[in-house]
C-alpha cells in the first residue's frame, strides 16, 4: 500500500472544514476522552538554540477511529516579526502508515473557536442573551461563526482597538452575524454581557473580571507568547474555573502558572473540564460568581478534525 500521505494546503483545508460539523466532532472527542477511548498527553515545548524561537508539539490518540497524530507548530523569531506555522500529521494505528499531512492553520482556527463554542453551550446560562467578544482577527471571526447559534442572542457586541478604522473587517464580521454591534470601547462592549469571549493575541490581561457589574462566563484562548494570559492571574481565586482538559491545561496556561506561583491558586480547584461536562460528570455552574473557561488547544482536537478531513477526502 502507498505510504505517501495526502497533502492538504490551507485553501483546501478551509473548503473541507466548511463541509464538517466541527463542534459535533469535538463533542464526540471529549466524550471519547471521558470514556477512556482517547489519549491526550501534555503539550511538548522545545526551544531552539540561542533564542531563535521554539516549537510546540500537540499529540493525540483516537483509538475508536484507529488514528493518532501530531500537530507541530514552530514560533520562528525574525527581524520582521515572528513567524508561526503549523502542520498536522495523521497516522494509522492499523498500518503504521501516514494518512494525511495537512496545513493546520485553518484546523487550528476552527478547533480553537469551536471548542469555545462547545464550552459556551455547556457552561453559559440557558437563557443567556448578551454576548461580548474582544478581538476581531480570524480567530475572533471563527468564534463568532461557531457561537452565534448556541443561544438565542439578543445582543452581540464586539470590541477591538484596530476595528474602528477597518471597514473591511467590520463588513466581514457583520456578514457572519448581521445583528453584531461594534463597540467604541472595551468597557461598553462588556457592560452587562453574560458571556465574554476573549479572542486576542495579547500576552497580558485584556479585561479585569473584578470590574464587571455581574457574574459572567469569560472564555479565554490566549496566544503562544510565553505565559500569555487574557485575565489577571490573581482573578482565578475569585472565579469558578473550567478548562478544556484538567490534566494538561494548568501546566501550559500562563495565568494558571502565574496564579499558582504568586497568588496561592491550586489547580485542584478547577471545577471541571470539557470531558467532565460533556459526560455529565460535572454539573453546569451556578452564577454566584464569575465562571472562567480556559482552553490551550489540544492535540486531540487537531487530530479529530484532520481525521474528519481525511475521510471527506478519502
Amino acid at each position: 500500500m502507498s505510504s505517501t500521505p495526502y497533502v492538504i494546503n490551507q485553501a483546501q483545508a478551509r473548503e473541507l472544514l466548511a463541509c464538517i460539523d466541527v463542534p459535533e466532532i469535538l463533542r464526540k472527542l471529549f466524550r471519547d476522552l471521558a470514556a477512556g477511548n482517547a489519549v491526550q498527553p501534555a503539550q511538548q515545548l522545545v526551544d531552539f538554540p540561542k533564542g531563535a524561537g521554539d516549537f510546540i508539539n500537540y499529540l493525540g490518540v483516537l483509538a475508536e477511529d484507529g488514528v493518532y497524530g501530531v500537530k507541530t507548530s514552530p514560533y520562528i523569531v525574525r527581524e520582521q516579526g515572528a513567524l508561526v506555522t503549523a502542520w498536522t500529521l495523521l497516522m494509522s494505528m492499523q498500518t503504521g502508515q501516514p494518512l494525511l499531512l495537512c496545513d493546520a492553520g485553518e484546523l487550528t482556527v476552527a478547533r480553537t473557536a469551536a471548542t469555545t463554542a462547545v464550552a459556551v453551550d455547556a457552561l453559559a446560562p440557558l437563557n443567556a442573551q448578551r454576548l461580548a467578544i474582544i478581538g476581531s482577527g480570524k480567530v475572533a471571526q471563527a468564534h463568532l461563526h461557531y457561537v452565534r447559534s448556541v443561544r438565542d442572542w439578543q445582543s452581540i457586541t464586539l470590541y477591538s482597538p484596530s476595528l474602528m478604522e477597518d471597514a473591511e473587517t467590520q463588513a466581514v464580521l457583520k456578514a457572519i452575524a448581521p445583528p453584531l454591534k461594534i463597540a467604541d470601547s472595551r468597557e461598553s462592549a462588556i457592560a452587562d454581557a453574560q458571556v465574554i469571549m476573549l479572542c486576542t493575541s495579547s500576552a497580558g490581561p485584556v479585561i479585569d473580571p473584578a470590574e464587571l457589574s455581574k457574574p459572567a462566563l469569560i472564555t479565554s484562548i490566549s496566544t503562544n507568547a510565553p505565559r500569555a494570559h487574557e485575565v489577571p492571574p490573581g482573578s482565578l481565586n475569585d472565579m469558578q474555573v473550567f478548562c478544556d482538559y484538567r490534566l494538561t491545561t494548568p501546566a501550559s496556561a500562563g495565568e494558571m502558572l502565574i496564579a499558582a506561583e504568586q497568588h496561592g491558586w491550586n489547580k485542584e480547584s478547577i471545577v471541571g473540564d470539557l470531558a467532565d461536562l460533556l459526560s455529565e460528570k460535572t454539573a453546569r455552574p451556578d452564577y454566584h460568581r464569575h465562571v472562567f473557561f480556559r482552553s490551550i488547544g489540544l492535540g486531540l482536537e487537531d487530530i479529530a478534525l484532520a481525521n474528519a478531513v481525511y475521510h471527506l477526502h478519502h
